[in-house]
């Protein structure tokens, strides 16, 4: 008799199967194309480190590979706006929808000024000689969250408050860029280490440690940091060896529009068929919470505990701490919303693997018991994302998703074929998966209990049927 995880093996199995002439390996994206590696040294993308992002070299060989050259494109999960502005930079429209006041932050201050390059420069090369911060009476302070506490130096904060109070002396413009260059460097200055699902403390701090304390190595001072950071952001300013500047002017250059909160509240409320194509890449479902990984940035743009816990609740859920979506019937139509539901409930290995998931809480055999429930509100969720982009984009547009597949307790959940199975029933022909030609391993505790098994990390394209 074949047991639970024999059950969802032969399940995915056939689920391979069944879309096996539409996974191929492509030798062209490598781990480092796809990801944020790519963007490392790349001007403006280096300012700010997001790892979540992918490069911009990627969304240029999309946008090259499948031909979209005219109209608009959306992301409804544009994280800090790649594919918003390399589309932009291909001549194309962009409209993204981003939660994270961070992400949009990134988003406005690269639009913001275009054409004055030159007059930026010009105030970060003076504060970077006269550095008015020093001696500075202290009229800012840091609005720290209970999980931010304690995270610099005493002397680095007091520090980056005299900075942020010397910034209210500039023009609004030039004053939101300096506060821009702080925000850069807080991971650098701090005690922190952004570590998926929560931020790693150094050693040194004043938080508990855990069984292995964490030694972060040499933590900059603010000094140090911010005179780096402003430095970069003048040479990038500067136009050189042919790259592009900050904030584009040239008129071919098409339109960037982000409208800051939820995919779930927002795509509802565009036009049918308004889009000509879809680069995105969601949350994945590996429990990592952005809320946390990004509390610095977040209290510094004035993010208390009530709005924080809002944005952990309001994203799509790929965190344990993810509770069920109230009211989700009543943002979307009530046919899209019964046939998203009728794909997701009639997704035979999907459910297997919830059913399983559910037995593994209920046994006490899974590390977190709000992983089931994490796992089944991503793919519902995910289910009315897709339905919804059906209706918005044009026939014959393509959708573009960069995603992973995951394992809990010895399962393996193959999101690309799960995904790709909602697509189809939502109106979109699989074009093709593409497959990275080297995956990623599971958890040391995985591998421990169950073995070690390579995921797939893919790229799927699918193609809004005609």
């Amino acid at each position: 008799m074949l047991n639970a995880l024999d059950v969802i093996q032969t399940g995915n199995t056939a689920l391979e199967a069944r879309f096996a002439d539409k996974l191929r390996i492509n030798p062209r994206l490598s781990r480092q194309l796809v990801s944020f590696q790519a963007n490392k040294t790349k001007p403006v993308y280096r300012w700010f480190k997001y790892k979540e992002g992918f490069s911009e070299s990627l969304v240029h060989y999309l946008l090259n590979t499948l031909g979209i050259d005219h109209g608009t494109i959306l992301d409804p999960f544009a994280g800090t706006g790649t594919t918003l502005f390399t589309a932009s930079e291909c001549g194309l429209e962009s409209v993204g929808i981003e939660l994270l006041p961070v992400g949009c932050e990134i988003i406005e201050v690269r639009q913001q000024n275009k054409g004055r390059e030159s007059e930026l420069r010009a105030v970060l090369n003076r504060w970077q000689t006269e550095q008015p911060w020093q001696g500075q009476d202290g009229s800012w302070t840091y609005p720290h969250l209970r999980i931010t506490g304690g995270a610099f130096p005493d002397e680095t904060q007091t520090a980056l408050e005299r900075f942020m109070a010397a910034t209210e002396a500039e023009a609004p413009t030039a004053a939101r860029l300096l506060r821009f260059a702080a925000l850069c460097v807080l991971e650098e200055i701090s005690f922190t280490r952004k570590d998926g699902q929560y931020l790693r403390w150094d050693f040194r701090s004043t938080r508990r440690q855990g069984a292995k304390p964490f030694n972060k190595g040499r933590i900059l001072t603010f000094d140090e940091a911010i005179a780096a950071k402003l430095n970069e952001i003048s040479n990038d300013l500067q136009p050189h060896h042919g790259m592009m500047s900050l904030f584009p002017v040239m008129e071919q250059h098409g339109g960037v529009k982000v409208v800051q909160g939820s995919c779930l509240d927002v795509l509802p409320t565009l036009e049918n068929a308004s889009f000509d194509g879809l680069i995105t890449s969601p949350p994945y479902a590996n429990r990592y919470d952005y809320t946390r990984t990004y509390a610095l940035e977040l209290a510094m743009l004035g993010v208390d505990e009530t709005e924080l816990r809002r944005l952990r609740q309001t994203m799509v859920s790929c965190t344990v701490e993810n509770k069920d979506k109230r009211g989700l019937e009543q943002i979307f139509s009530p046919e899209l919303f019964s046939q998203a539901v009728a794909a997701f409930e009639g997704q035979r290995e999907l459910q297997s693997i919830l059913a399983y998931l559910e037995h593994q809480r209920v046994t006490k055999a899974l590390n977190n018991p709000g992983i089931p429930r994490m796992v089944r509100n991503y793919f519902f969720e995910l289910s009315l994302v897709i339905f919804e982009c059906a209706r918005l984009l044009k026939p014959g547009a393509p959708f573009v998703m960069v995603n992973d597949n995951v394992r809990y307790s010895g399962a393996t959940i193959p999101v690309d074929l799960i995904l790709s199975d909602f697509a189809e029933q939502a109106g979109f022909d699989v074009e093709v998966i593409w497959v990275l030609p080297t995956g990623k391993g599971n958890s040391s505790q995985q591998m421990g209990a169950h073995g070690r098994e390579e995921l797939r990390k893919c790229i799927y394209i699918w193609r809004r049927k005609i």
